[in-house]
């Protein structure tokens, strides 16, 4: 499950692609052809504007079943910290001999409830030190 990255030259290549990236298009490779939808180049501009970009990109069916580490990778966690989410309930999981196995959309949810909690706390935050005044300049400033 290694992330994808291209190269500088890649990426200039990329760029140019997507710039005739359109739906209507038509698609070709060795005699074969597609025609590219709007759903299709949505996706398509998605994935290749990350790339273009320099970042990595991972695909996986939401079905997928992960390791705790795979699943750790996709959180940015340690393993041990995973496996205390899943041994608390936080994340659905089940067991295949003595191994956890973790569905992919099971992580992705989670990871993107924690990050809706994190922007409601630091609106809070923000709310709280505004009526404070902690965010105006002190006279001695």
């Amino acid at each position: 499950m290694n992330a994808l990255a291209f190269s500088p030259s890649q990426q200039r290549e990329l760029q140019e692609f997507l710039k005739d990236l359109a739906p209507g298009k038509t698609l070709r490779l060795d005699g074969r052809s597609l025609e590219l939808t709007p759903e299709l180049v949505g996706l398509l501009r998605g994935l290749l504007e990350l790339l273009a970009r320099g970042e990595p990109v991972r695909i996986l069916p939401l079905e997928a079943e992960l390791t705790t580490q795979q699943a750790a990778e996709i959180l940015g966690v340690s393993r041990p910290y995973l496996i205390r989410l899943l041994e608390e309930g936080k994340i659905p999981h089940r067991k295949v001999g003595s191994h956890r196995r973790v569905l992919a959309r099971e992580v992705l949810a989670y990871r993107e409830t924690s990050r809706q909690q994190g922007r409601e706390l630091l609106d809070q935050l923000i709310a709280e030190s505004q009526a404070l005044g902690l965010d105006r300049p002190h006279a001695g400033d």
